[in-house]
């Protein structure tokens, strides 16, 4: 479980980028937050990944602070970020030194066959296309079983069809290990499809505006009329989110 208590961050020049953010992710649970440029989205995820603090309150995992980069919580980029002396294999298993060799040789073998490149373990991140190298990426951040894993955007730089294959290969990974995910997002599509719950962020200072669960079944049709339906409510949030200058901001962590 991913707790966040009473959490500001306040930076040396003086912005506000969160201000009382208070959050609990269940384990296992989905959950995306989405909002406009400037809602501490980016900042969030740092705090929960270990790679800042917050200037006031705490972040939890189970009962664990979170004070440095931890193994129980992986991180996924923008950007795949792999290592280009390493091949996918030992790019893959970079994080699993501590397993005996056979044991982690598996493990690998096992997340690269989950996320479609079973044969491209003697490969070299060059080699790759854009959508195999988030793949690897990806496989590379689920390989030491994290509780929590924090998805910056990792999707955004790609084509819809390939985006949509990793959205069924990020499940497929999501069953296998049950892992609580945190995906920041700009894709109010993608947010519909992957989460059980979307959290709308409000900026200046960045807070949480809105709350929507998302009570649909998987697999669910990215083009059927109940995903159409969750995108209205979500776009719907968005809007007044960003309309708090006119005093038409939802009340924080509202429910609709």
């Amino acid at each position: 479980m991913l707790t966040v208590e009473s959490a500001d961050k306040i930076y040396p020049n003086g912005t506000r980028a969160l201000a009382g953010l208070n959050l609990q992710v269940e384990e296992g649970e989905i959950v995306a937050v989405v909002g406009g440029s400037g809602c501490g989205k980016s900042t969030f995820l740092r705090l929960a990944a270990g790679l800042d603090q917050p200037t006031h309150g705490r972040i939890r995992v189970d009962n664990e602070m979170i004070v440095k980069p931890h193994p129980c919580v992986g991180l996924i980029f923008q950007e795949p970020r792999l290592l280009p002396w390493l091949t996918v294999a030992q790019n893959v298993g970079f994080g699993l030194a501590e397993l005996p060799r056979e044991k982690r040789e598996r493990r690998v073998e096992d997340v690269l066959r989950r996320v479609g490149l079973a044969d491209y373990g003697g490969r070299w991140p060059r080699e790759l296309s854009g959508g195999q190298a988030q793949r690897v990426a990806i496989a590379r951040a689920l390989a030491p079983h994290p509780k929590v894993l924090l998805l910056d955007e990792p999707f955004s730089a790609l084509d819809a069809f390939t985006r949509a294959s990793l959205h069924e290969h990020l499940l497929d990974l999501w069953n296998a290990f049950k892992p609580t995910l945190v995906l920041v997002t700009h894709d109010v599509e993608e947010a519909a499809v992957l989460a059980d719950r979307v959290l709308v962020m409000q900026p200046n200072p960045g807070r949480i505006a809105a709350e929507i669960e998302v009570d649909l079944s998987r697999p669910r049709d990215r083009y059927g009329s109940e995903i159409e339906a969750m995108k209205r409510r979500i776009l719907w949030a968005l809007d007044k989110s960003l309309r708090r200058d006119s005093g038409e901001a939802l009340a924080p962590a509202a429910a609709i």
